[in-house]
């Protein structure tokens, strides 16, 4: 499972980063089913393996945080490989329990942001968005989204078709450059974060024009996500990048093909950054 998850994680089949984490994490529970002599045997490859999750993306501050929470509260901490076996299944419980309940408080939160009859902008796929609009929705709003398609891997049609089985919700699709022309019709963006690391957003690339546009348009720009998701230290942020194969599939001669995954937007650009702990300012 561990192998699988890693592979997973480095194909970028999950997309949210919060689910990236709680699948991490789980996959832990994988060395709890073997055998090990020591309890020092057992910490060593538990280390190990948390090592391989977080090199699967080093982008990924909540992956990084929920594994490192998970070897610091198992280090040293058990006396006999059984007990460290229910502490780390514990310990798995409540770190998954944690980033599912700020993922849901901060949607619960950004939910209050989303008023009846509001016209939104978003960009790539965020399950915290995607629960936030579900729960405006609930509560009685009906909205009008414009969804980019968020290329190469279009992850933005995965949010609009969800987007269109949601009744009160009227999604429009768009190729990522158009995005300019449908702000003036929006009353804010809303996105969600990879992370926030020194006063910078870091997210799926694309965001930092975006976030330059609505600026210059006067359109808000809200950013939705754990708290976990801002790191003041201990991480450091390194960007992904992907396969050429994804921006062109035939060989090419001359042509250095450029596909990062993510971008970097300084925070004086955001108007909001709404997680669990209500809205943050920097």
């Amino acid at each position: 499972m561990i192998d699988e998850t890693i592979e997973e994680i480095r194909e970028m089949q999950t997309h949210s980063s919060s689910v990236v984490a709680v699948k991490a994490t789980r996959a832990l529970a994988e060395l709890t089913e073997r055998e090990y002599a020591t309890v020092e045997e057992f910490e060593r490859d538990l280390e190990r393996n948390v090592r391989a999750l977080k090199r699967a993306n080093p982008s990924h501050a909540s992956l990084y945080n929920a594994l490192q929470d998970v070897l610091q509260s198992v280090q040293g901490e058990a006396d006999t490989f059984e007990d460290a076996r229910e502490l780390t299944l514990d310990t798995i419980d409540r770190v998954v329990e944690s980033v599912e309940m700020g993922k849901r408080r901060a949607a619960k939160n950004a939910a209050g942001a989303l008023e009846d009859g509001d016209t939104f902008l978003t960009h790539d796929y965020s399950s915290t968005v995607m629960e936030a609009v579900e729960l405006a929705v609930s509560g009685g709003a009906e909205l009008t989204a414009y969804v980019t398609e968020a290329r190469p891997r279009f992850l933005g049609r995965k949010f609009a078709r969800e987007l269109a089985a949601i009744d009160g919700v009227e999604p429009h699709l768009m190729v990522d450059g158009a995005s300019g022309m449908f702000l003036g019709e929006c009353d804010r963006v809303i996105i969600g974060m990879d992370c926030i690391v020194d006063e910078t957003l870091y997210n799926r690339v694309g965001t930092f024009p975006l976030a330059v546009t609505a600026d210059r348009l006067g359109v808000p720009v809200t950013v939705v996500g754990s708290s976990a998701k801002i790191v003041d230290s201990g991480f450091r942020f390194e960007n992904e990048i992907r396969s050429p194969s994804e921006v062109m599939l035939e060989p090419v001669e001359g042509i250095k093909l450029e596909n990062p995954a993510y971008d970097a937007t300084p925070v004086e650009l955001i108007d909001q950054v709404i997680t669990d702990e209500g809205v943050v300012t920097f």
